[in-house]
């Protein structure tokens, strides 16, 4: 049922972009944009949507693919040779292996900007200040002090002369995969002018949970399946969460977020039902 339901918003919000994207021109930029947000689980969109539901807020949609947007942009511009140089994405072809180089920057900064288009659009909310919060916190979500941070902080360990220790990958990871994660999950308060704290501290623990459940997929994974290539941080020595807490160590430890994240909706009864699966799916994903 869950997956029913993750698929279903997934579609939606593709539906949206896709809406969305047809009232631009007709340019090779445009094409590498659609093809940039096409596919992929779109939890984050998914942790918009229900975490609006959960208030019975509107604008969710726009929100939703916002969030998208944003984190296409990012695995763009991470695909780079600069970045992390990598060939396949989803399964496919990073966008500047399919075009160049040069259209995969325009790609993504043309995304970002799209994310922000949309926060700031009268559709998502009648209320201006909302609106407002909505790209205030975005900007902080993936900005210098959340995912670009994050990013620097991934780059620079790469030629570090001691690899990373568990609470400065920690630290990464807040930023680089938790900081949008987190902005997903607190937009259906923020829509709703309600109190963000229970959602964030759910957020947090889904956050870290999400990438100790990647890292652990980078060592049990398929590739076909992950639609990318697989162990590349054991191949350039870089430390991991498998690698400090080892396997049954991360596996544990996952779980355990997964309860605190659980814990942190219990204020919100059944009706968050959907968002504790959600936890949950993180860590028993298989891609």
């Amino acid at each position: 049922m869950f997956q029913t339901r993750l698929n279903d918003v997934a579609a939606e919000v593709g539906a949206h972009l896709d809406d969305v994207l047809a009232g631009y021109p007709d340019q090779q930029v445009i094409h590498a944009m659609r093809y940039a947000v096409s596919g992929g689980k779109r939890l984050r969109a998914f942790l918009v949507v229900e975490s609006a539901a959960l208030f019975g807020a509107g604008g969710a949609m726009n929100a939703a693919a916002a969030v998208e947007a944003l984190h296409a942009y990012s695995l763009v511009h991470d695909d780079l040779p600069c970045m992390d140089d990598d060939d396949l994405r989803r399964g496919q072809p990073t966008v500047h292996v399919k075009w160049d180089q040069a259209t995969a920057v325009l790609a993504g900064d043309a995304l970002q900007t799209l994310c922000f288009s949309l926060l700031a659009a009268p559709e998502t909310h009648a209320d201006g200040a909302v609106r407002a919060d909505l790209v205030a916190s975005m900007a902080a979500a993936s900005g210098a002090r959340g995912m670009v941070y994050g990013q620097a902080l991934d780059i620079a360990a790469e030629t570090a002369a001691q690899p990373l220790n568990l609470d400065q990958i920690i630290e990464l990871q807040a930023g680089k995969t938790g900081a949008l994660i987190q902005w997903s999950a607190e937009a259906g308060a923020r829509l709703a002018g309600e109190d963000i704290a229970p959602l964030g501290a759910y957020a947090k623990a889904l956050g870290l949970a999400f990438q100790i459940a990647d890292d652990i997929l980078d060592v049990e994974g398929d590739a076909a399946k992950a639609g990318k290539r697989l162990q590349k941080d054991a191949e350039a020595g870089k430390a991991t969460f498998v690698s400090l807490l080892g396997l049954d160590g991360a596996k544990a430890r996952a779980a355990e977020l997964v309860e605190q994240a659980e814990a942190a909706l219990d204020i919100y009864g059944s009706q968050a039902q959907t968002l504790r699966d959600a936890a949950r799916f993180v860590i028993t994903r298989d891609m």
